[in-house]
């Protein structure tokens, strides 16, 4: 018997990294290599985390009766279905956020969600995760680039209290601009009291304990 599908926020270690890059090869022109992100995994400013979908939980089924086997096939054959072969168990990650802490600035370099589970809030939840991380370890504020024509992200964005402070001329590889975005102190009661409401709307729509999937620290914003 299958238990429903669990989701959660983890670290990103290198076993991820091909996965990664197949999200990143959907959502981006141009791509880091894989040897790219091993080194960022080994820096001591970046902080990766991935969203996954763990497989389902298989609860154990009732023993069947015991009967005594009738010849040497059957017993075989009941020999056999005692332990059946084990299913695929790696977890397919679903998005990843990157972000870089510097001088009291989180800043978020990478978000993106596997093309077949996008429009789903999965971006939402890795965006509250960079924020928690980033309060945990008391960055004063968040900054991003994001293209101009990106309105969905734009909007994500400016949900969590980002604002558009410049432009970044001929910023991408297809020389499209980006908006340079920022938020108010992390630390300040608008920000936080934004954040909460929002965490907690999702916090409604997931349904679970805590409402998000956990990152394996614990990590929490500050006065939250």
């Amino acid at each position: 018997m299958l238990t429903a599908v669990q989701y959660a926020v983890r670290p990103m270690v290198p076993s991820d990294i091909p996965q990664v890059v197949d999200i990143e090869r959907e959502s981006f022109p141009s791509t880091w290599p894989q040897t790219t992100y091993k080194r960022e995994l080994q820096n001591r400013l970046a902080r990766y985390l991935i969203l996954v979908q763990q497989p389902p939980e298989r609860r154990p089924t009732p023993p069947a009766p015991v009967r005594r086997p009738r010849g040497w096939r059957e017993t075989l054959r009941r020999l056999l279905s005692l332990q059946p072969p084990p299913e695929a168990t790696q977890e397919l990650i679903l998005g990843f956020v990157g972000l870089w802490l510097i001088v009291k600035q989180a800043h978020i370099v990478t978000l993106a969600v596997r093309e077949g589970q996008r429009r789903r809030g999965l971006g939402e939840l890795l965006l509250i995760a960079a924020i928690e991380v980033a309060a945990a370890h008391g960055q004063e504020v968040m900054t991003l680039e994001v293209r101009r024509s990106n309105e969905a992200a734009v909007s994500l964005y400016e949900k969590y209290g980002f604002t558009r402070v410049g432009v970044r001329s001929h910023y991408y590889d297809n020389r499209e601009d980006a908006w340079i975005m920022t938020t108010p102190a992390l630390s300040s009661a608008a920000f936080r009291e934004r954040y909460q409401s929002l965490k907690e709307t999702q916090q409604r729509r997931w349904g679970s304990e805590y409402g998000l999937p956990r990152t394996s620290e614990g990590w929490s914003p500050r006065g939250s």
